[in-house]
């Protein structure tokens, strides 16, 4: 059968500059096996299945997948699919502009503005969870980098359905020079069953305050081109730490020009701690997928 299929850029305006996500509209009818297959075809760092919802309170339900397994939430699908089900008519803001997804992490509120090229959208990061890491994994980590982790911010690891290690690095330039080994980093992800590791450092100037990198080695991703659910961990670490103005804080993040692209990620963090993550999409692909 003919199952409504979209690729969606997510974090960019323009097309083939951000984090694509595949879409499939109608997945109705297909299993978990059929899902996973599909998802290593597309070899995306995500593809989503949009399904009718089980909550009252939700819009639509979603399942995530990586190449080689099933997410409980992630953050740039969640925008690319909400972007994709809006123009496809299959769901419309409600009158207080929200959507509700439901997924594996349970509901997810995303906020709408704007209409058309101008729709920005942005998603409520779930709670997030702060761990600790061991002495012998920091050193294991800074093996993997290549480079000294900033003494003064130890890394943690940051829950929040995915689960990422969190490093800061000495400034923008040391994130984007970075050349982990994937093999070791692989290998670690594995022993702390960890989905991946995000690093960032500060922009000396500009109106991006920070660089992200964002790579999940394990599950087929060796590096993720612009990541929702990793910029709002590095929100999450940074609000934990003290890092940030206890009245909360606004900011631009950068990412993926180490892959081509051009992903600004909208971040907003109130008195609170409660994480916003929001930007541009555009849809590349939209078409029907068969099988």
């Amino acid at each position: 059968m003919k199952r409504s299929y979209k690729v969606v850029d997510v974090f960019t305006s323009r097309p083939f500059m951000g984090n694509p996500v595949a879409v499939i509209l109608d997945a109705e009818g297909l299993d978990t096996h059929q899902m996973q297959v599909i998802a290593g075809w597309t070899n995306l760092s995500e593809t989503t299945f949009v399904l009718p919802p089980t909550s009252r309170d939700a819009d639509y339900r979603l399942r995530i997948f990586t190449p080689r397994n099933e997410l409980p939430f992630a953050g740039h699908p969640t925008l690319g699919s909400a972007h994709a089900i809006l123009e496809a008519g299959r769901a419309t803001p409600r009158d207080d502009g929200r959507l509700v997804q439901e997924c594996g992490m349970g509901l997810v509120a995303l906020t709408v503005s704007g209409m058309g090229a101008e729709r920005r959208l942005s998603f409520e990061l779930p709670p997030a969870r702060i761990g600790t890491l061991q002495d012998a994994d920091l050193n294991d980590l800074e093996a993997i980098v290549g480079c000294k982790l900033k003494a003064k911010v130890a890394p943690a690891t940051v829950n929040v359905g995915p689960v990422w290690v969190i490093a800061q690095l000495e400034d923008a330039d040391t994130v984007i020079g970075l050349r982990p080994d994937l093999a070791k980093l692989a290998e670690l992800e594995r022993r702390l069953r960890v989905t991946g590791l995000t690093v960032f450092g500060a922009h000396p100037s500009g109106d991006a305050a920070i660089e992200v990198r964002t790579f999940a080695p394990s599950s087929g991703v060796n590096e993720d081109p612009v990541c929702g659910s990793g910029n709002g961990s590095v929100a999450a670490f940074l609000w934990a730490r003290g890092l940030l103005p206890s009245g909360g804080k606004d900011y631009v993040a950068t990412q993926g020009r180490c892959v081509g692209r051009d992903g600004r990620i909208a971040v907003n963090v109130d008195s609170t701690g409660r994480v916003l993550i929001g930007g541009a999409c555009v849809t590349c692909i939209d078409g029907a997928m068969r099988g």
